[in-house]
């Protein structure tokens, strides 16, 4: 599958109609044919465009692992369940403003705060709720606005139409915040350059987010409207073991529980195939400490840039850390190659062949092929 003069016609034969499409929101906002609405992508006029962005930087159109990576850091991918890794940790934000709003830890607001007061970036890409609790893409400026888009929705948000959206001559410095289909669009962005959004060497941070699937927005929020009044929940909540349900937190300090069996159904079709659990090309990658560990997160410092802000955030004294503990480094480290093995596997039956692997076909060499099949990482 080559991404070489293919458009919106090819983006929709290959992508959105085979139920591949994760809602990550990159083809969005950059053509002035292609928007979000009502949870889906859709396409406002005949576009007859033959070398689109909106399919070149597709997660799901062919991937080049490897070269992707080089854009990111600078070295061919590196073999291994959650890739490249400097350091890793538990955290959680000190700043109790934070933590009130925080879905875990807080780490990433607190982060993200820090390099806005620091002058570090100018605005953040991210996703933030609106009234009816639906998602969209945002440009946050200030501590305030980030605080707003706290929690998480748990639906695919198109989040990065918010770096789309921006005009191409902005040279304001920008963070990213998104999940492992959104950092690897950002990837492919930075190995080849849209013509319609800024320049993304201007991207100086991206944080990703650790993601086992998201909801469909076009079926789940129809479903949301008849548990409650959306514009009454405050909070979203997935607990930890030994739990199994989806909470909605209300303002009025009320709670409404429904099970995660109930909930499953809507899972977007496209996170059937998605290989990459922590966001792989992020410069630090973040997720839930799970349920020995409720209120932290887990930190991955992938780069050097990185390590650079969890530097400073350790100066600032932002927030509180301890080691990880080996035993939970491991159970990361095999949820992230069970989710590799199901995506080889899920591709494999949707193909029809073991030989067609879709848009991983490019970057799934033999050795990688057998190693993420069988469960076993050969370095």
């Amino acid at each position: 599958m080559s991404n070489a003069g293919k458009g919106v016609k090819e983006l929709f034969d290959e992508v959105i109609n085979q139920g591949l499409c994760t809602g990550c929101g990159a083809c969005i906002t950059g053509c002035p044919y292609i928007v979000a609405h009502a949870g889906r992508v859709v396409v406002l006029d005949k576009c007859t465009g033959a070398d689109g962005d909106c399919y070149r930087h597709c997660p799901r159109t062919s991937f080049d692992i490897d070269g992707v990576n080089r854009a990111v850091f600078g070295t061919g991918y590196r073999e291994g369940e959650i890739g490249q890794v400097l350091d890793i940790f538990l955290a959680r934000a000190k700043g109790p403003e934070i933590r009130e709003r925080a879905q875990d830890g807080g780490t990433v607001t607190s982060l993200l705060a820090l390099a806005l007061e620091e002058g570090l970036i100018d605005v953040v890409a991210c996703t933030r709720m609106d009234e009816d609790k639906a998602p969209h893409g945002y440009l946050a400026k200030s501590r305030q606005e980030l605080l707003q888009c706290a929690g998480s929705s748990y639906e695919a948000g198109f989040g990065l139409e918010a770096y789309r959206s921006l005009p191409k001559e902005s040279t304001e410095k920008l963070a990213i915040v998104g999940t492992g289909c959104q950092t690897e669009a950002v990837g492919k962005m930075k190995q080849c350059s849209p013509k319609n959004s800024p320049d993304p060497q201007n991207i100086g941070l991206t944080l990703g987010l650790f993601c086992g699937w998201a909801l469909s927005p076009r079926n789940f929020h129809p479903y949301l409207k008849t548990m409650c009044e959306l514009s009454q929940v405050c909070k979203f909540e997935i607990p930890h073991t030994p739990h199994y349900s989806f909470d909605f937190h209300l303002k009025n300090q009320d709670m409404r529980s429904v099970s995660l069996d109930e909930i499953k159904p809507y899972i977007n079709p496209g996170c059937n195939y998605c290989w990459d659990l922590t966001a792989e090309f992020s410069d630090i990658s973040i997720g839930s400490a799970g349920s020995a560990f409720p209120g932290w997160n887990t930190v991955l410092v992938r780069s050097p840039k990185g390590a650079d802000i969890i530097a400073l955030a350790n100066r600032k004294d932002i927030f509180e850390t301890q080691p990880l503990p080996e035993k939970r480094l491991e159970h990361l480290k095999s949820v992230a190659l069970k989710r590799k093995m199901t995506a080889v596997k899920k591709i494999t039956e949707k193909s029809g062949s073991a030989d067609d692997l879709l848009y991983l076909a490019a970057c799934l060499n033999p050795s990688r092929i057998s190693s993420w099949l069988n469960g076993r990482i050969i370095d």
